[in-house]
């Protein structure tokens, strides 16, 4: 006889999980924001010596010399003695590609700019980085650090990649970003990338940097513990801005996102577990947040989901999304919580969006909203879309299910919910609760969806049924 524990253990393995007794399955479904309080008291903020490093001890010099040697000299320095902050002092700094180690924080200090170089040979030699949810042998990232732990960039400074028109947004090869015939462009290279992922090419002979045009990302620490970025300011990044990898105890908090260039999601967190993104400031030319785990073949064989994520107080301005999960998402997401943030621009698409398809895979399970308030968005305030680019063209059917919103307000949107599944893949438990939507344009739409339930929603003023989902 199959007893109620071994169901529930039955049901975790196969979402990917680990098996949950009946009560802790029972805490989880009682009270999911009591969950979310655990994940963040388990964050552990790095602590550093009270010793400080000027990297104007070690030959930096500011107007325009390049310091990326100094800064170098600095951060060994300080890891070597046991930890403190690298300082950046107050004014303006050009630096290349710059690496943390155990125990550093970058802290770049009020009035202090750090700039960096528009050259893409200061990125070089290649490291191991992801791009676009593929891992590859690149350009370094412009602050990398590589299974390091308990490292921060810090202050209340600047972060400048200087991105324009004119460099890294241009490789891109798209007209609005300044692309013309006969100017360097990613997408011979992106496909190649792509087609090794597939094959399972090993990633050392992923070789790509100069010559083939993928743009770096700003910020990303890859398989570290105990991170933290804080207070800054980021502009012009060049690609994704704040991306950690297969990292453990990630903090971003207080930043000032800016950037409008192609592909500038503000904070994406890859394959990463226990992560706080609260009182952050979104402007960027893609997603404000977005959370991944790893694109189609590649996604398969790393196999990390991004799971136990709390984002907080947060504001979001321009975008193609406020939170979004996806699309690189092969290796799974799940545990997402969002409350107390603002959103509000003509020009961000949607909300919250969960994007996938037959070809990425991928389980995305248990996302909590709530205490939202969204001036308006162009689009939707909750978009799931299984037909996603490649939509069912493929083998690994998508899997979206327990996705919860409760007293959110939109004050202008073309839909309150868009959803579309698959027809052999349904998504699965939408719930909406205590909700006010206004001015929404064309209502709702639910396509392949199986148990979506309104509570207390109103849309335009009045009483908001449950949307049918056609056959």
């Amino acid at each position: 006889m199959t007893t109620r524990r071994s169901l529930l253990q039955t049901v975790a393995v196969l979402s990917g999980g680990l098996p949950l007794t009946s009560l802790q399955a029972a805490a989880v479904t009682a009270d999911p924001w009591a969950e979310a309080e655990r994940i963040v008291a388990r964050i552990v903020r790095p602590q550093f010596p009270a010793r400080d490093f000027p990297i104007t001890d070690y030959g930096a010099t500011s107007g325009g010399a390049k310091c990326t040697a100094a800064i170098a000299k600095a951060i060994a320095a300080c890891s070597t003695a046991g930890g403190g902050r690298v300082v950046i002092p107050e004014g303006i700094w050009l630096t290349g590609a710059t690496h943390l180690k155990s125990h550093v924080n970058l802290y770049v200090a009020p009035g202090a700019t750090l700039r960096f170089s528009t050259d893409p040979a200061d990125y070089l030699p290649l490291v191991l980085t992801r791009w676009e949810g593929v891992e590859c042998m690149n350009y370094s990232p412009f602050i990398y650090a590589f299974e390091q732990e308990s490292i921060a960039v810090t202050g209340e400074g600047t972060l400048d990649g200087q991105a324009s028109n004119d460099n890294w947004w241009s490789w891109k090869a798209k007209p609005a970003f300044g692309f013309k015939e006969g100017m360097p462009s990613q997408i011979d290279a992106r496909q190649k990338l792509f087609a090794m992922g597939e094959a399972g090419t090993p990633v050392a002979g992923r070789l790509f940097g100069e010559g083939s045009y993928l743009r770096p990302n700003f910020f990303e620490p890859y398989r570290c513990k105990n991170v933290l970025i804080e207070g800054v300011t980021i502009r012009n990044t060049p690609f994704w801005e704040v991306h950690p990898v297969l990292c453990t105890g990630v903090t971003v908090r207080g930043l000032t996102i800016d950037s409008a260039g192609p592909n500038t999601d503000g904070c994406d967190p890859e394959c990463c577990k226990d992560v706080l993104i609260e009182n952050c400031f979104f402007n960027t030319g893609d997603d404000c947040i977005a959370i991944k785990s790893g694109r189609n073949g590649d996604g398969r064989r790393v196999n990390v989901p991004s799971e136990n994520i709390v984002i907080r107080g947060c504001t979001m301005k321009n975008g193609h999304g406020g939170v979004s999960i996806g699309s690189e998402i092969t290796g799974g997401v799940r545990n997402v919580f969002v409350e107390n943030c603002k959103m509000d621009s003509p020009n961000l698409d949607n909300a919250f969006r969960l994007k996938n398809n037959a070809v990425r895979g991928g389980v995305l399970e248990n996302f909590h909203f709530r205490n939202i308030v969204i001036g308006q968005v162009a689009h939707a305030v909750l978009a799931i879309h299984f037909d996603y680019e490649e939509a069912g063209n493929g083998p690994y059917l998508p899997v979206a299910r327990n996705v919860h919103l409760e007293k959110i307000v939109s004050g202008k949107s073309e839909f309150g919910v868009d959803a579309h599944g698959l027809p052999n893949a349904e998504i699965e438990n939408i719930t909406l609760t205590d909700c006010d939507f206004q001015n929404v344009a064309k209502g709702n739409v639910a396509q392949f969806v199986h148990g979506i339930r309104f509570a207390g929603v109103t849309i335009n003023g009045r009483p908001a049924k449950s949307p049918v989902t056609p056959e």
